[in-house]
């Protein structure tokens, strides 16, 4: 699942997650209180990974973390989530290590390598 606010990115991001043939369907949402929905609805398929920006309009990464925690075990318990952000802010990086469901951080755009790496890590 990528959820980023900008089309652009996530057309580049798509390429890169369908180029690696890592995945059997990718879900794709500008908002993520939308992506939010989507996680809320049991008959839609978990996804195995988020990658999660956070500076977006409507609900930011924070926000949509925030409201995550609060789904049912049985709906998060296989979902890693990657924070992948332009933000060059420490402060940032810091809160996100202190957030349990986060599994990493990384800096846009999402490349090959970086996902492959990824792939292996998790």
């Amino acid at each position: 699942m990528l959820i980023d606010d900008n089309e652009a990115t996530n057309f580049h991001h798509q390429i890169i997650i369908e180029d690696a043939d890592c995945c059997n369907e990718l879900v794709v949402f500008e908002y993520a209180d939308e992506a939010l929905q989507y996680l809320k609805d049991d008959n839609k398929t978990a996804p195995t990974v988020i990658f999660l920006d956070i500076n977006m309009p409507r609900m930011n990464g924070w926000e949509f973390l925030d409201e995550y925690k609060k789904l049912g075990e049985h709906r998060k318990s296989q979902i890693v989530i990657v924070m992948l952000t332009t933000s060059l802010n420490e402060s940032d990086r810091e809160r996100a290590a202190n957030i349990s469901e986060v599994a990493d951080f990384k800096h846009k755009p999402l490349m090959e390598e970086m996902l492959e790496e990824l792939l292996q890590k998790l």
